[in-house]
């Protein structure tokens, strides 16, 4: 049997209590916060104006997203990366060290430092800004933790495991001054220029008034192998289960350790997240309070139901539909049944936006399959409508990772900031709620809880395993 400490290595156990949590409390009594933009961004003295950049999380989203898109900027490099796998860390560093041979022709133009542990990274002043590719139940904590350290940030979505922890990562960036960038790319005009059309032609009533949204998204399948494996020697997996609670090792929950770019066995367990509802749902979801011009609020009444899996290791919700009612009135239908997008639906017509039959990753749900027209509507005509001088023209983003590069730079909001990411996942949280009630839920998005429903608030939080998790950082109980 395992005492806790052996059940718990964390080899920078202290790094809160030293290297940031100092720099912070200095920092703090002097002016409220982290130096925002660090020195070795800008000014005529410094080495290089690029943007230093650190990459926590080297799988498949890191390696065919990411950084692929990141890599494209002259302004931005990557530096450095973070994975407590080594063999991910170690075809990372080849990843990235190939690609800037390859590109200035010289086999040694940048030496990658690679760090099993993300805090050692985060504790590197030449860093400026990281990139967070890591799995669901790794998004919040590194999140706050990059700014109480002063840096930039990139997170993939969803931004929470839980609404509890999303409040915190949202009011510590708020805090911080650091930039921050979801990535909820749909709002980016490449590669899918529909999105940002389609918003302002409903919020401009090209569709009369909107009354409904109409939310098509994928379900995952159950199974996966759940017999007990060895834990991998190059893999630290106590600290990749971090805040959520100690369960033997298998590698159908967590990840491939041939095949980098593949899709994760996390992703459909809910003790790392809860399925599609916040994989896709953030997606979808963002785009529908774009739209809706919802984008700091939420549902006030939801109710669903779900099948969840009765045998086999995944356990995320399969086929499921959601109804949610707006304070402005507009009702949101989600479902495994619709085809995969979104519907405004108005009182004169309706628009129908997705990406097609394309995913980010081809491994993605939905990606590839039957073709699925990425824009249409009842009457073409609405598509074509000029949208005039005086009406209203959303934020334009060329692509989302750019966006995040050039307001490092401007000190801008970017087009993702941190509160309306926050708002776009805790209504997909809520929904999971709601598969959860027997009941209708009544939710206040201004107090973020539940009316008069002790059960259902006992969803917003989770408790969480030492020495990891959002309330360990920040000094609140479990």
């Amino acid at each position: 049997m395992m005492n806790e400490n052996e059940k718990h290595p964390y080899s920078r156990r202290d790094f809160m209590k030293t290297a940031v949590k100092s720099a912070v409390v200095t920092s703090v009594a002097m002016t409220g916060f982290p130096t925002i933009v660090p020195a070795s961004v800008f000014g005529k003295n410094a080495p290089s104006n690029k943007i230093n950049i650190g990459q926590i999380g080297c799988g498949r989203i890191a390696r065919t997203h990411d950084l692929a898109e990141t890599f494209k900027y002259d302004k931005a490099r990557i530096v450095a990366i973070a994975d407590l796998d080594g063999n991910r860390l170690k075809s990372g560093k080849q990843l990235v060290e190939g690609w800037y041979t390859k590109k200035t022709g010289n086999a040694n133009y940048i030496d990658i430092k690679t760090y099993d542990d993300y805090h050692d990274l985060l504790a590197n002043k030449d860093i400026d800004a990281v990139m967070i590719s890591t799995p669901d139940h790794w998004h919040a904590q590194p999140a706050i933790e990059a700014a109480l350290a002063g840096k930039h940030i990139y997170l993939q979505k969803p931004t929470s495991l839980t609404i509890e922890e999303g409040r915190m990562m949202s009011d510590m960036v708020r805090k911080s001054g650091v930039t921050f960038q979801l990535g909820s790319q749909q709002r980016s005009v490449n590669p899918w220029p529909q999105f940002k059309r389609a918003c302002e032609l409903v919020r401009n009533g090209r569709i009369g008034k909107l009354q409904s949204v109409q939310i098509g998204l994928p379900a995952d399948p159950s199974g996966g192998i759940a017999t007990e494996m060895p834990i991998p020697a190059n893999f630290n997996y106590d600290m990749w289960l971090g805040s959520t609670p100690y369960i033997y090792y298998t590698q159908d929950r967590v990840h491939s350790q041939t095949d980098p770019e593949s899709r994760g066995g996390w992703l459909r367990l809910e003790q790392f997240g809860a399925g599609m509802i916040t994989g896709w749902g953030v997606h979808h979801i963002d785009i529908a309070h774009w739209g809706m011009n919802t984008e700091h609020t939420g549902p006030i009444e939801i109710e669903a139901h779900a099948e969840f899996p009765k045998e086999g290791l995944w356990n995320v919700h399969g086929d499921y539909e959601v109804h949610a009612k707006y304070a402005n009135g507009v009702n949101m239908v989600m479902n495994s049944k619709n085809p995969n997008g979104v519907r405004f639906e108005g009182s004169n017509g309706w628009i129908f936006v997705s990406r097609g039959n394309v995913g980010v990753t081809s491994t993605d749900p939905g990606s590839g399959g039957k073709e699925n027209k990425a824009f249409y509507a009842s009457d073409p005509a609405i598509l074509t409508s000029k949208i005039e001088a005086n009406e209203i023209h959303l934020y334009e983003s060329p692509e989302q990772h750019g966006n995040w590069l050039d307001c490092i730079e401007s000190g801008k909001p970017t087009i993702s900031p941190a509160e309306v990411a926050h708002r776009s996942c805790s209504a997909c949280l809520v929904a999971h709620a709601a598969m959860k009630s027997p009941k209708k839920l009544y939710w206040d998005p201004k107090k973020e809880v539940f009316k008069d429903n002790v059960e259902a608030n006992k969803l917003l939080s989770r408790p969480q395993r030492y020495p990891y998790g959002t309330n360990y950082i920040l000094g609140k109980k479990s």
